[in-house]
């Protein structure tokens, strides 16, 4: 007996009715990106290896997917890191070829190689699927959605206001009332690490801050004396472990915090200029946090971070983030080219949408009538009607087999079409069609127009 069929595990299988939600969110997030004049591109669902490798750290190189070589990829393989059995550098020998991380470096990638055919500021969204050999678990996948939106060439904090306004306008169409659009500075948190003399524990001193929500502030303050950061640097930041009040009143902390340190203070000017045309264009449904515990990706941003959190009372990750980075293609030889971006995670979204129940009951109706077979010559007056219908955008079908009515109108029920067409012998004779509203059980005798009209 054959062995039942599986895929491999951190991938999924989508039925109809998932695919029509999650194409509904991806379709909310694409209209909002070409509202705020964001152009699609795309890019190869696998790269060049060197085009990836070492662009994520050590952990992320070990979380690409790697691709062997066609053919007989041993042929050229070392032999002595074969028979060393040294994976990482017979990787090297045996696969040219990596599925995609994330869509940030094969961005970075098409802004180089096309740099002369593209037109500066360049405003880019792209969606497609990325792969990681990442441990799954909820909400995270070997092979997920990511949906970019990203400026480069232009250093304009203009664009970091916009990106705020673009989360609030996807999340207020989703429903999503509520979402918490974090923002933090990569200056400001270097500031603090110079004005408490940590400023060579930055990370240590900003991951350990990071934990403030989960860990409380015990032990955050025990993460870093381990780290080697001193008591009397952590007495200097004892503020932010009751970092609250408005917006201007957290701006007037850090200002004071920071007053001697001149990266710290243009960090405070940056989220000044943010926050405060955020707050005076207004916001639809988001909220707006000024979190200085937020420190994610400090390899890579440089200024204005963001992270957004799903409303109240849904216990979900981060559904989306982003930030602004002074040097995206220098990776790839092409310096000073200034960047800010922003991410939606899907699948994520996905689940809160779910479990809020903000689905629109239409997502997931595909078919909005099923003409019922009566036979052969009953079957070419119904396609006659059919294929007008279908060129009116109308979506009908014809049950393909001389069943029993009763088998026809189940087959209806179970794929949630809401009504049935009528059309034997009476309705033939009087050039009409009996449309059955399924939910209702209400029957009308129309001609084709007035079919027409009433499915539209």
């Amino acid at each position: 007996m054959a062995s039942k069929p599986s895929i491999p595990k951190g991938t999924r299988d989508f039925s109809p009715a998932e695919v029509a939600k999650r194409q509904y969110i991806i379709q909310t997030i694409k209209t909002n990106f070409e509202k705020f004049g964001f152009q699609p591109i795309e890019t190869p669902s696998f790269e060049n290896s060197e085009t990836l490798m070492g662009k994520y750290g050590e952990e992320g190189d070990r979380l690409i997917f790697k691709i062997l070589n066609s053919g007989d990829y041993l042929a050229k393989a070392n032999a002595g890191h074969l028979e060393a059995k040294d994976s990482t550098k017979l990787t090297a020998s045996i696969s040219e070829k990596a599925l995609r991380y994330d869509l940030t470096v094969p961005f970075a990638r098409y802004v180089v190689q096309h740099q002369n055919e593209i037109e500066f500021p360049f405003k880019r969204y792209q969606i497609q699927p990325v792969w990681r050999a990442d441990r799954p678990q909820k909400g995270r996948f070997r092979e997920f959605f990511q949906c970019d939106a990203d400026v480069v060439g232009s250093k304009s904090l203009w664009q970091e206001v916009e990106l705020v306004q673009l989360y609030d306008a996807v999340f207020t169409d989703l429903g999503l009332a509520g979402a918490t659009v974090k923002i933090n500075n990569r200056k400001i948190l270097s500031g603090i690490a110079e004005v408490i003399g940590a400023s060579d524990k930055l990370i240590d001193f900003t991951v350990a801050l990071d934990k403030l929500d989960k860990i409380g502030e015990d032990g955050v303050k025990k993460e870093m004396i381990e780290k080697g950061i001193s008591e009397d640097a952590i007495t200097k930041v004892q503020p932010l472990f009751n970092f609250t009040g408005t917006t201007t009143e957290k701006l007037a902390q850090l200002a004071q915090l920071l007053a001697d340190s001149q990266e710290g203070m243009k960090g405070v000017e940056e989220l000044r200029f943010i926050c405060e045309n955020v707050i005076n264009l207004g916001l639809s449904t988001a909220e707006l946090d000024l979190d200085v515990t937020l420190a994610r990706g400090l390899n890579y941003y440089t200024g204005a971070i963001f992270e957004v959190s799903a409303p109240k009372g849904v216990a979900m990750g981060s559904i989306g983030g982003g930030g602004r980075y002074d040097d995206l293609t220098g990776i790839f030889g092409l310096k000073n080219m200034s960047g800010v971006g922003i991410s939606f995670g899907l699948d994520r979204i996905y689940l809160v949408v779910e479990e809020l129940n903000l689905f629109p009951q239409t997502v997931t109706v595909s078919t909005k009538a099923l003409f019922i077979n009566y036979g052969e010559k009953e079957s070419f007056y119904a396609m006659n009607a059919i294929k007008q219908l279908r060129a009116a955008g109308i979506k009908v079908e014809l049950y393909p087999d001389n069943a029993k009515v009763g088998k026809q109108f189940q087959h209806a029920d179970k794929r949630f079409i809401p009504f049935a067409v009528i059309a034997a012998e009476d309705e033939m004779s009087q050039g009409k069609y009996a449309l059955k509203n399924l939910a209702t059980g209400e029957q009308n005798l129309l001609d084709l127009e007035e079919l027409k009209a009433a499915l539209k």
